[in-house]
């Protein structure tokens, strides 16, 4: 990302205001800092009333029986690495975060973990939503992490109960056996969403949403405006450029992607792209990530593929022949088989490539009425009128605008809150000069 371009986030607050990046607002009121205090002055370790470890916070998970949810056992990490004979210390973060260091559980939240995948290549904005100052070290039992939800950074406590079931963790675990990050992370989201089972199903543009506070595109690869194979080339290879968050889905097909290690209606994450040269041609390469850590592509270009014998050794070392959920696929299979891409950047530059462009940025609150232009209370909805001035002498021509509508809904559980369809209507408004007084 160019040095002269100014994320959007830090353009709506001013400096240290609460919801900044750099002063969140407390989520249910919760002060990390003093909560953490009083349990190391009083000599105990935290329990989150707010989010308790228990059936409330569990949810009715989908794939799990009664029988089954009764042997859920929550345990701090020390207790689980203990029950499971392990003797290492617990340890929140080892050697920097990476999309390797977990896999998913039984949760169905891949839209969720495709987009943690995607955060582990931006450190700024995974430094932002992980504080990276956490340890097990000065211990209280007590951990926090960010989100930006509907204009505004919050700063999420939790303790450090997780849901176990059989000696294991239930749902997100890390490769590394007393890495804890990943999991700890996971279960402030299902804070914020009102429990693990309101995870179950979503989108991976809304947790990149919650990541970044950025501009969200989604291209749908199906549908009769799709873009072309070259136009979804150029934007990824913009939004890889201006460090974006990119994740895709496959189609909801499973015959059709049963044989080819493609996990039908699931969410992956887009971790690199290029192009090699094949009998002096060129092809088209996308790295994709299945947040399982396992499970992949047996198509062309695949780990196991000899296609990568025949490409030059510098090239060839690219490919890497294991079983981690991460692999390659020329771009005419990823059309054939993806029916999404949702790219999210903390500017809107990687829609035309203007990396050094500098934005304004503005947010208004309101209300909307029930009905369409011609609904009698239509005229009473939110009416702004914006003026698109030339920033730039050198370019007269440059006025660019981005218009994003978000409904906040009311605070509830994830899956209870019932989402409207709301428009935008542009019109294009002509002042004429006044006549010259005579």
């Amino acid at each position: 990302m160019a040095k002269s371009e100014t994320c959007l986030i830090n353009l709506r607050y001013q400096d240290g205001s609460e919801g900044s990046p750099s002063n969140p607002a407390k989520f249910k009121n919760q002060d990390f800092a003093q909560i953490k205090a009083d349990c190391l002055r009083k000599g105990g370790l935290f329990v989150d009333n707010a989010f308790p470890p228990n059936s409330r916070s569990l949810g009715d998970l989908p794939d799990m029986s009664p029988s089954q949810e009764s042997e859920v056992k929550w345990l701090r990490p020390a207790d689980l690495l203990r029950e499971q004979g392990n003797k290492d210390k617990p340890a929140f973060c080892t050697d920097g975060t990476s999309r390797f260091d977990f896999g998913q559980g039984e949760v169905g939240n891949c839209w969720f973990l495709s987009a943690i995948s995607a955060l582990t290549f931006q450190k700024g904005l995974m430094a932002q939503v992980v504080p990276m100052d956490q340890s097990f070290e000065d211990y209280a039992g007590i951990f926090h992490f960010r989100f930006w939800r509907f204009g505004k950074w919050i700063d999420v406590v939790i303790d450090d109960y997780l849901p176990t079931i059989n000696k294991r963790l239930l749902s997100v675990s890390s490769k590394d056996g007393n890495e804890f990050w990943a999991p700890l992370l996971e279960k402030a989201y299902a804070k914020v969403c009102g429990s693990y089972a309101d995870m179950h199903g979503g989108s991976s543009s809304e947790a990149c949403k919650d990541f970044t506070g950025g501009v969200n595109q989604i291209y749908h690869l199906t549908e009769a405006n799709a873009p072309s194979h070259d136009e979804l080339w150029l934007t990824l290879s913009r939004a890889t450029e201006c460090k974006s968050l990119i994740c895709c889905g496959t189609l909801h097909k499973k015959d059709f992607l049963a044989n080819i290690g493609l996990v039908d209606g699931h969410a992956y994450s887009i971790t690199e792209i290029t192009e090699v040269e094949l009998n002096g041609s060129k092809v088209r390469l996308v790295r994709i990530m299945n947040p399982w850590g396992k499970r992949e592509w047996s198509g062309k270009w695949s780990d196991k593929s000899d296609l990568w014998n025949k490409v030059r050794p510098d090239v060839r070392k690219k490919c890497f022949d294991r079983d981690d959920g991460e692999f390659w696929m020329e771009l005419e299979d990823f059309f054939r088989y993806f029916s999404a891409v949702f790219i999210c950047c903390e500017t809107p530059n990687f829609l035309d490539g203007d990396f050094k462009c500098q934005w304004k940025c503005m947010i208004y609150d309101g209300r909307v009425e029930e009905g369409a232009a011609n609904h009698s209370t239509f005229a009473t909805n939110p009416q702004y009128r914006i003026q698109v001035t030339v920033i730039d002498k050198k370019e007269p021509g440059d006025k660019n605008i981005v218009l994003s509508l978000m409904e906040k809904p009311q605070q509830g559980n994830r899956k209870e809150i019932r989402l409207d369809r709301y428009g935008l209507n542009i019109y294009k408004v002509f002042i004429l000069n006044p006549l010259p007084l005579i």
